[in-house]
């Protein structure tokens, strides 16, 4: 069931600079959402216009068929939680937990109770009397996850929630937000400009550039799939090629012919090829055939499961990843065999 409805949702906050350009999206009920995309794409400021923070020069939000555009922040019902926390430095864990249920006229009963119950979700029973100072920066998040969670909101918005973290206690923390976001059965909307993030937290990712929505996927979908060049981009894909159709199936690029197996426009027409890193094969010196490749290798870099091997094709530079144990040095003349499989066309 749809919960949250943004339709046509437009914010310029100079003439020429629109930071948002009639977005559309549906989210559904227990959904968490992902924003992503590079900065200035219009991610936070999409993020703000649903939480009521900024006014939409045009456009509509809905929640549950009730339109709330107009609707002040504090009478929406949402959850917030930011990069900083935002934390009360002179409250203790318990305290802090608990600010947003007294502001709502909670009662003392239904408070200790509430708290409890938000500090057992996020394992930090046992620090419920520390001072927020004596935490850590994922207990400090852990905190935050609680507190914006303890009102039972109807939407939770989170932006860039583990941007201020380390990177080995945001690949761990990853993995627990989502699991605890999922307990809760709680829609969210989650802002981040880290793929791997996305990736792991997300049901599905909206990736955004220059205002607009560039594809909505799932992660699966996003990875083997990705809409656009700029998605490719953005997603890390190190070998965007531009190419012109040579023949039914047919691609003429800088590094050569290359077939494919999508179907391909008319004759002439101008494309765009993504080499997928795992498309490639080491051939015997002097193989030929489709698209085997004259290759040189420039560069090597070991990360762990598999070599990050960059080439020199004619001119172009091409990266793959391969199984460790290959025994190539830079200078090394090779060829390459790619998978048609492997190469997508816009």
């Amino acid at each position: 069931m749809t919960l949250l409805t943004i339709n046509s949702l437009t914010k310029s906050f100079m003439p020429a600079a629109t930071a948002v350009a009639g977005v559309s999206l549906q989210i559904a009920a227990g959904e968490i959402i992902c924003l992503l995309g590079p900065s200035g794409c219009g991610k936070t400021t999409l993020l703000r216009m649903i939480a009521g923070l900024v006014r939409p020069d045009s456009g509509s939000v809905w929640l549950d068929g009730q339109e709330i555009t107009a609707v002040l922040p504090h009478l929406r019902g949402f959850g917030m939680m930011f990069q900083d926390f935002a934390l009360f430095p002179h409250k203790n864990v318990f305290a802090n937990v608990a600010f947003g249920l007294e502001m709502h006229g909670w009662s003392r009963e239904q408070i200790a109770a509430r708290v409890t119950e938000m500090l057992a979700l996020v394992d930090l029973t046992d620090l419920a009397q520390r001072d927020v100072a004596q935490l850590s920066g994922g207990e400090q998040q852990r905190v935050a996850l609680a507190r914006s969670l303890a009102p039972r909101p109807r939407l939770l918005m989170l932006d860039e929630p583990l941007g201020a973290l380390d990177r080995t206690l945001r690949e761990r923390l990853m993995l627990e937000l989502r699991q605890i976001l999922q307990r809760v059965e709680v829609t969210a909307v989650y802002v981040t400009h880290d793929q791997t993030e996305a990736f792991a937290i997300a049901d599905r990712i909206v990736v955004m550039n220059g205002g607009r929505i560039e594809q909505i996927a799932t992660p699966q979908e996003l990875y083997a799939r990705p809409a656009t060049p700029f998605v490719a981009r953005f997603l890390g894909f190190q070998n965007v090629l531009a190419g012109v159709v040579a023949a039914a199936g047919v691609v003429a690029t800088a590094v050569g012919d290359l077939h494919v197996l999508n179907d391909t426009p008319e004759v002439g027409t101008a494309v765009t090829l993504l080499l997928r890193p795992e498309a490639v094969q080491l051939q015997a010196q002097g193989a030929s055939g489709e698209n085997v490749l004259a290759a040189t290798v420039t560069a090597l870099s070991f990360r762990g499961r598999y070599v990050q091997v960059w080439f020199d094709v004619n001119g172009a530079p091409l990266m793959f990843e391969l199984a460790p144990g290959h025994e190539l040095r830079s200078g090394q003349p090779v060829r390459l065999l790619l998978a048609a499989e492997g190469i997508l066309l816009w």
